[in-house]
């Protein structure tokens, strides 16, 4: 559905996209990650073709976006960033104003309409300013106004952001809804986000791709590198385990002269322990503690995207 081959995108001296590939299938939902300042948004400016491309190529559905520019963004629903809308105006007259800038034909209004406000769900709201509107029915106004084309393709930029916990799951909900007719692309710098409602990620840090795979991917390869926590006390166990194990001990620290806590950054922590266990026997100490550390999200989203 969407490949993206060897884009590269620069602003001065800045490098804002840097040799970025990759592929969405139809009927996937993804999420486009990375931290503040990646370069997520000028990548899907440039996806739906608000930005061209320094060098590398896009292709819709199998064409080149730069071929016939206006077909291929017929095929896409865009929800921008801080999704600007015109506060004074109805949403009634939003809409209207979109479905003219879009050349949704006069005779196809209201078919257009009902289809977009039932899928967001905000008949409640049609005659309303947008003013009065809160941040949650903004974002659906918003993605409402991407659907008015029937797109096949919805790419939405930080579609939850700044919305209250109540609000971002109505957005997630109303995603995996959606989720069910379109291809999506929905960019966040938060994994937690993501992983709610998108069945694969790709991850990119200062323009660069990083990593891609499902969540269970991601983790299993943010965890190649394991963190054992170690807390045993016993004689010399400092000294013994800075010399069997080097600059995989980290965090030490001493509590009272025999005992030690701290970490072992490790490959494979299960081929570690018994190592551990032998010294303990031999030199008789007490393990209060020998466990692998827990990694969250966030800190999966940390280990991939640090430099």
């Amino acid at each position: 559905m969407i490949k993206v081959d060897h884009l590269t995108k620069n602003f001065g001296n800045i490098k804002a996209v840097d040799d970025l590939s990759f592929e969405i299938k139809a009927g996937e939902i993804v999420g486009f990650l990375g931290p503040n300042g990646a370069g997520k948004t000028t990548t899907m400016r440039m996806v739906t073709g608000f930005l061209s491309p320094d060098s590398g190529a896009i292709t819709i559905g199998g064409k080149a976006l730069e071929a016939d520019l206006t077909a291929a963004q017929s095929r896409i629903g865009y929800l921008p960033e801080n999704n600007p809308l015109y506060k004074n105006m109805l949403v009634s007259e939003i809409l209207e104003l979109s479905a003219d800038l879009k050349h949704v034909p006069k005779n196809k209004r209201k078919e257009a309409f009902d289809f977009a406000v039932k899928a967001v769900a905000i008949d409640d709201v049609f005659y309303r300013p947008v003013a009065e509107l809160s941040k949650g029915y903004k974002q659906r106004v918003g993605i409402a106004i991407a659907l008015l084309n029937h797109p096949d393709i919805l790419i939405m930029d930080e579609p939850t952001e700044g919305l209250d916990p109540n609000q971002r799951t109505e957005i997630r909900s109303l995603i995996r809804k959606l989720a069910e007719r379109h291809t999506i692309i929905m960019s966040t710098h938060v994994m937690q986000e993501a992983s709610a409602v998108c069945s694969r990620m790709i991850i990119i840090n200062k323009g660069k791709l990083v990593a891609a795979g499902t969540p269970q991917e991601l983790a299993k390869k943010a965890l190649e590198k394991q963190t054992l926590m170690l807390d045993i006390e016993g004689r010399e166990v400092d000294s013994v385990l800075k010399r069997a194990f080097g600059s995989q001990l980290a965090e030490v620290k001493m509590l009272g002269s025999s005992r030690m806590q701290g970490k072992l950054m490790v490959e494979d922590s299960q081929k570690l322990q018994p190592e551990i266990s032998r010294l303990s026997r031999e030199y008789r100490w007490i393990i209060w503690k020998l466990a692998q550390e827990e990694q969250s999200l966030e800190d999966i989203f940390h280990i991939i995207t640090k430099d």
